[in-house]
């Protein structure tokens, strides 16, 4: 019973994943939780993992890097969770009943969550590089001419 609720669980979140890597949505990071769960149980799940986790990663600290590519996620998700409501409180919408609604919806507010987490990890490695230099140059300071 274990394995089944697992490789359904597991299931739903890699399709769920699959789903939004062509939508608005953080697809790898759901993808990645998915096959996280799925290798609990199932070694074959364990090699698309590794690849999922560094695509992952990869997203969220591109993300962290461009405060453009952020706010872009950022009203993506508040559309995802827009379309969800205004479904949710009867607005005919093409393509969407109460399941994809409260699923827009999540994922809209997932895609939030991953954003803040991309920018606070930028901001903690930008301050890790600055930190202990004179000046708070870090890794980015300009050198500076030999005073006379």
């Amino acid at each position: 019973m274990k394995t089944a609720v697992i490789a359904a669980l597991g299931g739903l979140l890699t399709l769920a994943g699959i789903g939004l890597l062509v939508l608005p949505g953080p697809g790898f990071v759901l993808v990645a939780a998915g096959l996280a769960i799925l290798a609990t149980r199932f070694a074959w799940a364990k090699k698309p993992l590794d690849y999922a986790v560094e695509k992952a990663q990869q997203g969220i600290e591109e993300v962290g890097k461009s405060p453009l590519r952020a706010l872009g996620a950022v009203l993506a998700a508040l559309v995802l969770v827009a379309l969800g409501v205004l479904a949710l409180i009867g607005v005919e919408l093409p393509f969407v009943n109460a399941f994809t609604a409260v699923i827009l919806i999540i994922s809209g507010l997932f895609l939030v969550g991953t954003v803040l987490f991309a920018r606070r990890q930028e901001k903690v490695l930008e301050s890790r590089s600055h930190a202990g230099t004179p000046e708070g140059g870090g890794a980015y300071r300009v050198a500076r001419p030999a005073a006379d």
